[in-house]
């Protein structure tokens, strides 16, 4: 029981009341649009420049942290940050009410969108929305290619992914675990060549070993003469309080044992109550299957989410994976939360014991559930030791190779929207192992053609953000949908 103690109460009394914490947790949840930048661009506004928690340290130290992590980094950042402040209670409350509003945004949604599908209204929005989100996905590759594929061999691990999973349809997880293990031999051997800017000099200057942390005393001064004066706000409270629980073997077992029976419980029990080839059971193996390899947020995975919902269990259709993304791209919380919808449509089309209504709801509380309860054990399992993973620099090059990795795969996620966005028809070439789509050219879609130009031309030339991109893209779907069908 000390363990419990200490864990959601901690030792020393946090500066921070939790009641202003949640209520501040409520206002980021609330905000919390525009993919993880924006997301995490809302939590830096708030609670580093306003509320002044957290230093401009060690909320980069933090986010440094939960890029390391498979999950929503910006979800994890929440819960993170939330754990600093008030423990293990005031990680669940973040992380919960991080995803609570986009939970209830999507559910509404998929209710009307399985509800009216074949509407005109519902089809003429999402004929617009389609289009954008192909600029949306292309813009984030380039965002992540201008940042991480800055070195020749990071941009060889790009292109190779990408013809692994497009050429060759290799399982993501097994991309993810070579690049990483390729990356952690190739950082040891020659760093220069696997470290993007920036990392290589840190690296070379901390060689194979940690960097060592100041005294907390030092730390904290030095924290608080790099911030304004603010009188009645709080300097840092978290500081302090990041070293309250020691990692200990112990702490981590009960961790791992409390939450393994909270992840695979509701498992075994759906097993056990409808059985292991129910649409339930299955959601819940393969979301939890898919929570633990979602390196490099959301766009990274939903390759392979959507090729296995779509080819190997026919939840949906692949037009429809893009109206899944147009939704979650369109509310608040993680971009992930698009399985949400995966799961509901295929759970409503095969409901089993339940009408297809609660058989949608109950498949959209499992699919969240196995999701982000994996989030929270990362977090609070290895807080503690973050201290000790900064300046490694062999995980340094394995985190770079990683992320060219999922820089391959999202480009790949942008070229099949585009096949099945820009044309009716795709025909599928196999030669051995070589499996090749290719688009039927006299089933091109005019409309989505120019619509995909104008969100390019919004998101690249005139840099307009993703609300405004969806807003006119869609607007312009619904006014061309009954020409162009």
């Amino acid at each position: 029981m000390r363990w419990a103690r200490m864990s959601f109460s901690g030792r020393t009394r946090s500066a921070v009341p939790f009641g202003e914490a949640v209520r501040t947790w409520c206002r980021v949840a609330a905000l919390s649009f525009g993919g993880p930048a924006g997301q995490i661009a809302v939590m830096h506004r708030i609670l580093v420049e306003e509320k002044r928690w957290i230093s401009e340290e060690r909320f980069v130290h933090a986010l440094n942290y939960c890029m390391l992590l498979p999950g929503p980094e910006a979800q994890q950042l929440a819960t993170y940050v939330g754990w600093l402040l008030h423990r293990i209670r005031g990680g669940l409350v973040a992380g919960v009410l991080f995803v609570l509003p986009g939970f209830m945004s999507i559910l509404v949604l998929s209710v009307l969108y399985a509800h009216f599908q074949q509407t005109h209204l519902v089809q003429a929005l999402f004929f617009g929305v389609k289009p954008a989100v192909l600029a949306i996905v292309l813009g984030a590759v380039w965002r992540i290619g201008v940042r991480v594929l800055r070195r020749g061999m990071l941009v060889a691990v790009a292109a190779a992914a990408f013809a692994a999973v497009f050429l060759f349809q290799l399982p993501f997880p097994l991309l993810i675990v070579s690049a990483g293990l390729f990356g952690f031999v190739g950082g040891r051997l020659a760093p220069e060549w696997f470290c993007v800017a920036g990392q290589a000099r840190q690296a070379a200057r901390q060689g194979d070993g940690v960097q060592p942390a100041s005294p907390a005393g030092q730390r904290e001064e030095s924290e608080r003469r790099t911030m304004p004066a603010n009188s009645g706000a709080p300097l840092h409270a978290s500081t302090a309080a990041l070293h309250t629980d020691r990692p200990t073997f112990w702490r981590s077992v009960s961790l791992v044992a409390v939450f393994g029976v909270l992840w695979f419980g509701p498992l075994g029990l759906l097993g056990a109550s409808l059985g292991w080839s129910s649409v339930y059971a299955q959601q819940g193996i393969f979301f939890s299957k898919a929570a633990v390899v979602t390196f490099g947020g959301a766009y990274a995975v939903l390759s392979y989410i959507g090729q296995q919902a779509v080819e190997r269990y026919g939840w949906l259709q692949p037009g429809e994976m893009l109206d899944g993304l147009g939704m979650a791209e369109t509310t608040p919380g993680p971009l992930i939360q698009v399985v949400q919808f995966v799961s509901f449509l295929g759970a409503y089309r095969n409901p089993g014991p339940f009408s297809p209504l609660m058989g949608g709801v109950v498949a959209s509380a499992i699919t969240t559930w196995v999701t982000y309860v994996p989030c929270f054990l990362w977090v609070f399992l290895g807080a503690p030791y973050v201290e000790r993973l900064r300046g490694i620099r062999s995980l340094q090059a394995a985190l770079s190779t990683i992320t060219a990795a999922v820089a391959g795969v999202m480009l790949n996620l942008a070229a099949w929207f585009s096949l099945h966005t820009l044309f009716a028809d795709v025909e599928t070439r196999q030669w051995l192992a070589v499996r090749l789509l290719l688009p039927v050219p006299e089933s091109v879609r005019p409309t989505a053609c120019v619509l995909a130009a104008l969100a390019l031309l919004l998101t690249f030339c005139y840099q307009r953000g993703m609300g405004l991109t969806l807003a006119v893209c869609g607007a312009l779907g619904a006014l061309l949908y009954r020409q162009a069908g």
